[in-house]
């Protein structure tokens, strides 16, 4: 964005009042320790920060892509904390399971829309991929401010600095989990859900204090410049900005290679960009062969079952000897069982709904689905007023061989036990024999291989 470049030795000390900088404030409490601090500085400390001379830096442009972040960020923790809520943590069943109170106030996630899920679930990965840019963008911009020398004057400014400690230690991480997460890359040696998840909450709480204590000050700094006159200035007629209290303009600033509105037009571009590479994993033909980041959000192949699949059959453990004729499903409730064979399932009412399936990774798909409704199993089993159901795989291991439905899913008229998909049985990395697929739920929670179907009554009122 500029160059930071290396200006001849010396220069005014900080806190001297020349060269542009204003005197920094006092030292707190304990006055003797940060003077003595100040006096000593590690070797070669005040060559480096000699090397921060972009005339771009200053609190206009940092606020400008501060204010970008706080209005992106908390809509990706909250779209987070809404997929969260859909994985009915009160089975149990969400990842991690227990986090107390750090969470929505518990309630049945809704099948209508059915195109729910796909939206929190694609905002959250989509906007987080399109934001990064912006992170590394604010980042860079207040560079210099981590070589500050001393790098407190008092215990307030110390809790300060742990609190960005954690800011950007939590977005790093964030960022670093997520996209690896995406990429099926789990190079780290601990579960992903619990560390992105928790490593959320740390995030906001940072978050929460760093805007608390800079708020005002960003937005004093907004009304500083006028945008639209930034916008038209050019690389030549680029200036540095007033010297500010915070230091973030250069002591020495040198001249500028980039404009602020070039700038902010690479930035902005680079987000575009990859949001023109990652929209298309929420689409169908022709529009998913351009995501190019996804690597199972794109068409695998062609013809009617021709779209993505997240686990496949081989991997699951399910083999064509455990979907063949001997396959039974088994309909269990209140002590009462009915076993169904395939053609038995077929000669029974068939429903047919186009719905959306949506992974944890961000990708989608819609397709046309038919197979039998739910609520009539529930009634050929009689299993009466409904609480639940349980439905297990033929899958041996793995975190979602099976699954817990809440009522609302079981009972809407588009929730199936799907047999066939866009007119043709579905193959066996789809779940054939037979699949669930209900409206706005997890993909993850879609069972495949579906050997059992537990219907438990409601208790209580």
């Amino acid at each position: 964005m500029n160059a930071d470049s290396t200006s001849p030795a010396g220069g005014p000390p900080v806190g001297s009042g020349r060269g542009g900088r204003p005197d920094r404030p006092g030292y707190g409490f304990p006055r003797r320790w940060w003077a003595f601090l100040a006096e000593h500085p590690p070797p070669g400390a005040a060559a480096v920060n000699r090397r921060w001379r972009s005339p771009l830096r200053g609190p206009w442009l940092t606020a400008t892509f501060g204010a970008a972040l706080l209005v992106g960020l908390p809509l990706v923790f909250l779209t987070g904390l809404l997929d969260y809520a859909a994985y009915s943590p009160q089975f149990g069943q969400a990842f991690p399971p227990d986090v107390g109170w750090l969470r929505l106030p518990p309630f049945d996630w809704p099948t209508r829309p059915s195109w729910l899920f796909r939206l929190t679930q694609g905002l959250h990965v989509g906007l987080g991929i399109t934001l990064v840019p912006v992170v590394l963008a604010k980042l860079w911009s207040v560079l210099p401010k981590l070589f500050d020398w001393p790098p407190a004057r008092s215990v307030a400014q110390v809790l300060e600095r742990l609190s960005l400690l954690l800011l950007v230690g939590g977005i790093l991480f964030e960022i670093a989990t997520g996209l690896l997460d995406i990429q099926y890359a789990y190079l780290f040696g601990f579960d992903f859900y619990t560390a992105h998840y928790l490593g959320a909450w740390v995030f906001v709480a940072a978050l929460v204090t760093h805007v608390s204590l800079k708020l005002r000050r960003m937005l004093t700094a907004l009304r500083s410049r006028s945008p639209r006159r930034e916008l038209a200035t050019s690389r030549a007629d680029t200036r540095p900005e007033p010297a500010d209290p915070d230091g973030l303009v250069a002591a020495r600033p040198g001249p500028a290679t980039m404009s602020r509105r070039g700038a902010l037009a690479l930035v902005g571009g680079l987000s575009l960009l990859l949001a023109a590479l990652t929209v298309g994993q929420h689409l169908n033909e022709p529009w998913r062969r351009t995501a190019l980041l996804l690597p199972r959000g794109r068409q695998p192949g062609t013809g009617p079952t021709g779209f993505p699949v997240n686990r496949t059959a081989a991997a699951a453990g399910v083999s064509a000897a455990d979907t063949g004729p001997g396959w039974r499903l088994t309909l269990r409730a209140a002590g009462r069982a009915v076993t169904l064979d395939r053609a038995g399932l077929l000669a029974m009412a068939q429903h047919t709904v186009r719905l959306p399936i949506a992974c944890v990774e961000g990708w989608s798909t819609g397709q046309t689905w038919t197979g039998v409704r739910l609520r009539d199993l529930a009634a050929l089993v009689k299993a009466g007023r409904i609480g639940a159901a349980q439905v297990h795989s033929l899958e041996k291991a793995g975190l979602f061989r099976q699954a817990t439905l809440q009522a609302n899913q079981v009972l809407d008229g588009d929730s199936l036990l799907a047999l066939r998909v866009n007119g043709v049985d579905l193959t066996l990395d789809h779940g054939y024999p037979a699949r669930v697929i209900v409206p706005a739920l997890p993909g993850v929670h879609c069972t495949k291989w579906v050997a059992e179907i537990d219907f438990h009554g409601r208790t209580g009122g």
